[in-house]
């Protein structure tokens, strides 16, 4: 899934695409991609593109008063195309393809979706904030006024919760997923089931500075990548996401994982929980 360093190196890098560019038309291929009506698609169409920004996960174009913005959800991805079909792309429940944006010299985006779960949203608003899901996002973490203190209050607030959902959680904040939460607690050597409420003081600072600094120095090494070159650099770069049965890379104990029933979250036992590995309850409950 597409999570905060992702989106803003996309966006970074159709900034420089689409700059003084017009979009002619927006075909939608998977209607169910579509969830806005008004004002309708043709009133991007014609516009030019003023810029390319980020909120949280969503990925919003500018043209002329108007916000094409896209939710890349769990499969989602954009691919330039420097020369699109003439050819309107047919709808169709089997091809990946959701949405085409062609430009007024014939190249263009496709926006598509792996797997039978079409869960990728564009909306066409006046105001990114007419979105809900931008409307109800919480702070970007790595705004200068997203302090110390700003996490240790959200933290607190979140009572007993485990922090692995606390930082993934769009509502509490902004552009962290599954991904970029495992790594944040790997370098923080935080248990991903520890309390939110219980991480005051030092482990707050270390918490702190982990999430800034891995965050942080994914979007540097994405910055200036094209957009299809941006997911073998998130995958090169996990210490334990998507590492399972893997070594870790700060003491070489085995990377584990506990699965859930429509996601995973992986760990270093050494790093994290004190060489305890953490129960899989999907496992658990199939040994039944």
């Amino acid at each position: 899934m597409p999570e905060l360093p992702e989106v803003e190196a996309l966006a970074l890098d159709l900034r420089s695409r689409l700059d003084g560019r017009a979009i002619t038309k927006v075909h939608v291929a998977q209607f169910s991609a579509l969830k806005t009506f008004d004002p309708p698609l043709s009133a991007v169409e014609g516009t030019l593109v003023d810029d390319v920004t980020r909120h949280g996960k969503f990925l919003d174009l500018e043209a002329s008063g108007v916000h094409l913005v896209l939710h890349l959800a769990r499969a989602g991805w954009v691919r330039w195309r420097d020369e699109v079909p003439t050819i309107p792309p047919k709808p169709s429940t089997k091809s990946t393809l959701a949405v085409r944006v062609v430009l007024d010299d014939q190249s263009g985006l496709d926006i598509t979706e792996a797997g039978t779960r079409k869960s990728l949203a564009m909306y066409l608003v006046r105001d990114p904030q007419d979105v809900p899901g931008i409307a109800s996002l919480g702070p970007d973490p790595l705004t200068d006024d997203f302090t110390v203190d700003v996490l240790g209050a959200i933290l607190q607030r979140e009572g007993r919760k485990q922090v692995k959902g606390v930082l993934r959680h769009q509502g509490t904040i902004a552009g962290i997923g599954n991904a970029y939460s495992d790594e944040i607690l790997h370098a923080a050597r935080m248990s991903p089931y520890k309390p939110a409420s219980s991480i005051e003081g030092d482990d707050l600072q270390t918490l702190y500075d982990a999430l800034r600094t891995t965050v942080g120095d994914a979007v540097e090494r994405s910055r200036g990548l094209a957009a299809a070159d941006l997911k073998k650099e998130k995958k090169s770069n996990l210490a334990v996401h998507g590492q399972t049965g893997k070594p870790c890379p700060v003491c070489g104990d085995l990377v584990r994982e506990v699965s859930f029933a429509d996601s995973s979250l992986q760990y270093c036992p050494t790093c994290q929980t004190g060489g305890k590995p953490l129960a899989d309850r999907r496992m658990s409950r199939l040994l039944k």
